[in-house]
C-alpha cells in the first residue's frame, strides 16, 4: 500500500498496525460494526483513511474543514466523500451554543451571532450573553454561520473507535500517540514476548463492563446523584478481576465523598467489605466518629492481625489506642521507638526560590563526601536494574501490547507470587558479589527504556558508581525486599538526600525538614525500617538564619 511507502502517512501506517493486532486477538470480541469498519476502512481511498485517523486522534468531535489542513492529505472537503457516504462522519449534526464556541473566533461569533457593539465583551463574557437567547438551540452549522464559508465534520464512531483503543491498550489513559512517541524515539519500551493471545479482556462483557463503570464514575464526578451511581454500579458482574478492581476502587472514591458530606451510614456502605487500600482503615475511622466505638475496636483488632499494608498497620495501631481509651481499656505497654538521629541547621537563605533540600545539599557537599538530590529515585533506580528481568517476565497476562511501561498487574497482591522464583534469583546477586556487574550491564544495556522504577534522568554513571561502591548488599537486599512487599506505599517516603564518602565506602541519608514542617507517616515507617536495620540516616531540621 501506498501509506506504507510514503513516511508522511506514518500516523495511517501505525493505526493499520492497530486494527491488524486487534483482528488477531480479539476476532472473538469484535461485533459485527467493528469487523465491518475495519474491512471497510481499508478498501477507502488513502486520502480519505488518512483524514479519518487524524480526526480520530484530535480532540473533538467536531472539526472544522479548514483545521484539516495537511499536505499530504490535499483538499479536507473531498477527502471527506467516502467518509461521509460511510456514515462515520456528519456535516449537518445539530450543534450547541458551547459547541460552536469552541469551533469559532470571538470576531467570527460577532459576525455571525451577535451586535458588533459587544466586541468589548471578553469570549466568556459573549457566551454568557448569547446562552440566554439560544437556550437549548441545536441547529446545524450552515443554519448558525449561514454566511460563512466553512464545513464542520462531525465524526460519529467515536464511541466505536473509543472501544478499539480500549482493547488495544487495556486501559484508556493511553491513546494511539503512542505509537509516535515511540516512532519518534521520545519513549522507549522493553521488548516482551507477546503471541496471539496476549490480550487486555477475556470477553466482550469485560469490555462492556470497563466501559460502563468509566460512564458511571464520569457521571459522580459530573455531580451525579450519589445513590444512582451506586445503584449503577451494584449491576457490574465482578467475576473479572479488572473489573472488580475498578469497582471497588469506585465504591471508596464515592465513600470518601459521602464521608466528606457527613453521609457517614451512605460511607460505610462502601467501606465495609472493600478490599480497595485504604477501605477498611476508613470504616474504622468512619465508626470512630459515629461513636460506635466497639465495633470500631473489633474491626480494628482484626486489622491488626492481619494488615492488608505497612500503612494500614501503623494507623490500625494509633486507632486501637484511641478506640482502648474510649472503652476503658489499659493502654499495653509498649517500648518507645528511639527518635532518629537528628541534625540541627541554621542556613543564610540566598534565594527565596531555592527548596531546602538544595540549600542543605550544597551546605553538606564536600568533594571528598557528595551530597545527592534522590529523594526515592536512587534505592527504586538500583532496584529496577538488579531486578529488570523478574519485573518485565512474559507472563500471561502481564504484558499485550508493545507500549508497557511495567507489568499491568504490578500493584496487585500477588505480583511477587507468580515471579518469586525469578526475584530470588536476581536478588541471589546481592549474596554472591555479582549485583555490581548486573546492575552496570543493565544501566548500559537498557538506558532510556521505560520502566516503572528505573529514573534514568536523575542517575547518571558517577551516582550509579558512587552508590554501587558505597551502599552495602545486605542494606540494598532489605530495600529491595521492602519494596517488593508493598510496591505501592513503600517506593515513597525514601529520605530525600544521600551522601557518599566513596574512600571509606559508607553513607549516610538525610530526611530534610523545613521550617513548620513535619514527617510523613510513610517517611516515619522508612525511618523506623532504616533504624530496624542499622542504616545510618538524619533528619535535618533547617531555620533560616535570617528569621
Amino acid at each position: 500500500m501506498q501509506f506504507q511507502l510514503d513516511p508522511r502517512f506514518y500516523y495511517l501506517a501505525n493505526f493499520h498496525k492497530a486494527l491488524a493486532w486487534l483482528r488477531e486477538r480479539y476476532d472473538d470480541v469484535l461485533i459485527e460494526a467493528e469487523l465491518a469498519f475495519v474491512e471497510r476502512f481499508a478498501e477507502l481511498p488513502l486520502e480519505a483513511q488518512a483524514l479519518l485517523v487524524r480526526m480520530i486522534m484530535r480532540k473533538g468531535p467536531h472539526f472544522r474543514a479548514s483545521k484539516l489542513d495537511y499536505a499530504e492529505i490535499g483538499c479536507p472537503r473531498q477527502a471527506a466523500l467516502p467518509l461521509l457516504a460511510a456514515g462515520w462522519i456528519r456535516q449537518d449534526a445539530e450543534l450547541p451554543l458551547e459547541a460552536l464556541f469552541s469551533l469559532l473566533r470571538k470576531d467570527e461569533l460577532l459576525a455571525q451571532l451577535a451586535d458588533p457593539s459587544f466586541k468589548t465583551l471578553k469570549k466568556d463574557q459573549l457566551f454568557e450573553h448569547l446562552a440566554e437567547q439560544h437556550e437549548d438551540l441545536l441547529q446545524p452549522f450552515a443554519d448558525w454561520c449561514p454566511t460563512l464559508d466553512e464545513q464542520v465534520f462531525s465524526l460519529t464512531i467515536g464511541e466505536l473507535c473509543e472501544r478499539l483503543r480500549l482493547m488495544f491498550f487495556g486501559n484508556l489513559h493511553q491513546d494511539w500517540s503512542e505509537f509516535v512517541l515511540a516512532d519518534l524515539g521520545i519513549f522507549r519500551y522493553e521488548s516482551v514476548a507477546l503471541d496471539a493471545s496476549s490480550r487486555g479482556f477475556r470477553n466482550r462483557d469485560d469490555v462492556d463492563a470497563y466501559l460502563f463503570l468509566r460512564r458511571c464514575q464520569e457521571y459522580f464526578e459530573a455531580g451525579g446523584a450519589v445513590e444512582e451511581v451506586l445503584e449503577l454500579i451494584d449491576q457490574t458482574p465482578l467475576d473479572s478481576p479488572l473489573i472488580a478492581r475498578r469497582h471497588a476502587k469506585l465504591r471508596f472514591r464515592i465513600g470518601q465523598y459521602l464521608e466528606r458530606e457527613g453521609a457517614f451510614d451512605a460511607a460505610l456502605l462502601c467501606y465495609a467489605d472493600n478490599p480497595y487500600p485504604g477501605a477498611r482503615q476508613r470504616q474504622i475511622r468512619v465508626l470512630e466518629r459515629c461513636a460506635q466505638f466497639a465495633e470500631a475496636y473489633a474491626l480494628a483488632q482484626l486489622a491488626a492481625s492481619a494488615p492488608r499494608d505497612d500503612a494500614e498497620a501503623q494507623l490500625v495501631e494509633r486507632a486501637l489506642v484511641r478506640l482502648g481509651r474510649h472503652l476503658g481499656h489499659a493502654r499495653a505497654a509498649k517500648p518507645k521507638a528511639a527518635p532518629p538521629s537528628r541534625l540541627d541547621l541554621s542556613l543564610a537563605r540566598a534565594d527565596d526560590a531555592l527548596r531546602v533540600e538544595f540549600a542543605v545539599l550544597a551546605h553538606l557537599h564536600q568533594d571528598h563526601s557528595p551530597v545527592h538530590y534522590v529523594e526515592n529515585r536512587l534505592i527504586c533506580s538500583l532496584f529496577g536494574l538488579l531486578c529488570w528481568e523478574a519485573i518485565f517476565a512474559p507472563l500471561p497476562g502481564a504484558f499485550f501490547h508493545p507500549f508497557h511501561s511495567g507489568p499491568v498487574d504490578l500493584l496487585e497482591h500477588d505480583f511477587l507470587a507468580r515471579r518469586a522464583e525469578r526475584f530470588e534469583a536476581c536478588l541471589a546477586h546481592l549474596h554472591t558479589g555479582s549485583y555490581q556487574d548486573v546492575i552496570r550491564q543493565t544501566y548500559a544495556d537498557k538506558y532510556g527504556i521505560q520502566s516503572p522504577f528505573v529514573f534514568w534522568g536523575a542517575l547518571d554513571e558517577t551516582l550509579l558508581q558512587q552508590a554501587l561502591d558505597c551502599l552495602p548488599a545486605a542494606h540494598l537486599h532489605a530495600w529491595f525486599t521492602r519494596l517488593l512487599r508493598d510496591i505501592k506505599a513503600n517506593r515513597a517516603g525514601m529520605p530525600d538526600l544521600i551522601q557518599f564518602w566513596p574512600a571509606e565506602r559508607r553513607y549516610r541519608m538525610i530526611e530534610v525538614k523545613g521550617p513548620g514542617d513535619r514527617l510523613q507517616d510513610n517517611q516515619r515507617r522508612w525511618l523506623a525500617f532504616c533504624a530496624e536495620h542499622g542504616m545510618p540516616v538524619d533528619v535535618c531540621y533547617v531555620q533560616w538564619a535570617e528569621a
